[in-house]
């Protein structure tokens, strides 16, 4: 295992800016100045300190210092409320408070757009048990509204009036990224709840800056990988093993997006990786424990993030007891179900689209505040008894960990095998991969020492070719081909017990077991 420590550079500040002004329809009001450019951990961050009794008195005295918007004022026509609390987290792409020599080291030097660069759906239950994280891609097609005298553009719809009389705006097409340019955080907040049909409750905004800096502050981000990361379009340059990465090399990682074949799609399961490790560090290294250590972490991401005005330390703190424990292993993360990778529209360019009814069953289980992971119900036809029947094995499911990289080129299959894999029992710590390039037949890798175990895993995945892997270790790993596009996964038991084991670890940092 290889371990490599990169510097981590002293906290940054905040310099006033030219383009500072105070938000529409407020009177202008001395107070630290916020950017306006974002990315997702820092605001993850922000909910996971709170998660203590210590964490709520050091949130309730910096409450002052988070900077707010009106993401809410004036809409109409909002989705009904539904059970549990839902926050959207967003990251734009602006490039305020970095000097120059940071901006070239780190590959930022180009014009910002002003647009999301990401966008997160984060739901949490009514119980306050349980928190889960939906990734929403940038390039998704949708239809603004125009604004001013803008000439109509192909695929436009004029102004008119709804059927019960309401005026309609006319509409563009975009990508849902272009919300924040044109309309700022309500534009954003009312493009997810019409596409969604879920009541936003809260919203949250970091910057670059923020996130260099709460990276920074928490001493680095570990993150593994088994095989090199470059992207030469952001600087990333990441070797086999086990890095800790300081804030910048950190955002290199999370807005990589030219890895693999998968583009956004890998890049959105990178920043879940990382979320889940920025979790995974603050909860396991003392922090929320220590109030020195709370403080200096609280106020430095505080310092510049953006909320909702109704917002209170009251949300961030249930919030964060519910996220307690995530990690990128746990199957409340997921990624909106898409039909069309590269859904070309003259004017925008390629965008990617919904599978609308594999979508509309996600944002149904969000908005009844059903876990993402919850098992479906027997098919009609079949008893009780049968659904319980297990493959008998050697080695319990629960004492093999799995890795699983998606070489069919089916969007999601990987997802969902692992969904199948952890719910008879196996170990799935991570979230699946993307290779490279397709393959023709599903394979398992793996160890020769572990032969039983690979053996018990096949038994779950009739059909796949065992592939020996000297020195590869206990982790199994599974390469899904184009053989199956539909693998079917059995359960499994170990021979003579009554039913599957099921247990997880759902604190194992990411990719940790894969290296």
């Amino acid at each position: 295992m290889l371990f490599r420590r990169s510097p981590v550079p002293p906290t940054r500040s905040r310099q006033p800016q030219p383009g500072d002004r105070p938000l529409a329809g407020r009177r202008p009001r001395p107070r630290p100045p916020v950017r306006r450019s974002t990315r997702i951990a820092g605001a993850v961050a922000v909910v996971v300190i709170t998660a203590s009794g210590v964490g709520h008195a050091v949130v309730t005295g910096l409450n002052g210092a988070i900077g707010r918007v009106d993401a809410f004022g004036g809409m109409q026509n909002r989705p009904g409320d539904s059970k549990g609390t839902n926050f959207l987290l967003v990251g734009t792409d602006g490039r305020d408070g970095l000097d120059p020599a940071e901006k070239k080291q780190y590959h930022l030097g180009g014009a910002p757009c002003h647009c999301t660069d990401t966008i997160m759906l984060v739901h949490l239950s009514q119980d306050r048990e349980r928190a889960s994280v939906v990734s929403i891609p940038r390039d998704t097609y949708v239809q603004l509204p125009t604004m001013g005298n803008a000439r109509p553009a192909p695929g436009a719809s004029p102004a008119h009036r709804s059927a019960g009389g309401t005026r309609m705006p006319a509409t563009h097409p975009a990508k849902i990224n272009e919300a924040y340019a044109d309309g700022g955080p309500k534009l954003t907040v009312a493009t997810v709840e019409k596409l969604t049909d879920v009541h936003i409750d809260h919203y949250l905004e970091v910057d670059f800056t923020s996130f260099m800096k709460t990276v920074d502050v928490l001493g680095g981000v570990p993150v593994c990988t088994r095989r090199p990361l470059k992207d030469s379009y952001t600087g990333l340059d990441l070797p086999v093993g086990t890095t800790v990465l300081n804030g910048g090399q950190a955002l290199q990682y999370v807005r990589s997006r030219h890895i693999d074949a998968d583009s956004d799609l890998g890049r959105m399961q990178r920043q879940q990786r990382f979320v889940a490790q920025v979790i995974h560090k603050i909860t396991s290294t003392g922090t929320l424990t220590d109030p020195l250590r709370l403080e200096q972490v609280a106020s430095t991401v505080l310092g510049s993030v953006r909320a909702d005005k109704g917002l209170d330390p009251a949300d961030l703190i249930a919030l964060a007891r519910s996220m307690k424990g995530f990690s990128s292993a746990s199957s409340e993360f997921a990624t909106v179900p898409l039909s069309d990778l590269s859904y070309n529209v003259p004017g925008v360019g390629s965008t990617v689209k919904w599978d609308v009814p594999k979508a509309n069953v996600l944002w149904a289980d969000i908005r009844a505040d059903r876990p993402l992971d919850a098992k479906k119900p027997a098919k009609a036809g079949r008893s009780a008894g049968s659904e319980r029947k297990a493959v008998p094995v050697d080695v319990a499911p629960s004492q093999i960990s799995v890795e699983v990289e998606n070489a069919s080129g089916v969007n999601g299959l990987g997802a969902s095998v692992q969904k199948s894999l952890h719910g008879t029992g196996f170990a799935t710590p991570g979230l699946p991969t993307t290779a490279e390039r397709h393959t023709a037949r599903t394979t398992i890798a793996y160890d020769p020492r572990w032969d039983r175990s690979a053996r018990s895993l096949a038994a779950a995945l009739p059909g796949a070719r065992l592939v020996p892997a000297e020195g590869q270790g206990p982790v199994m790993k599974v390469t899904l081909g184009e053989d199956d596009k539909a693998p079917k996964v059995l359960r499994v038991a170990l021979r003579g017990a009554q039913k599957p084991a099921v247990t997880a670890n759902p604190a194992q940092p990411a990719d940790d077991a894969a290296c």
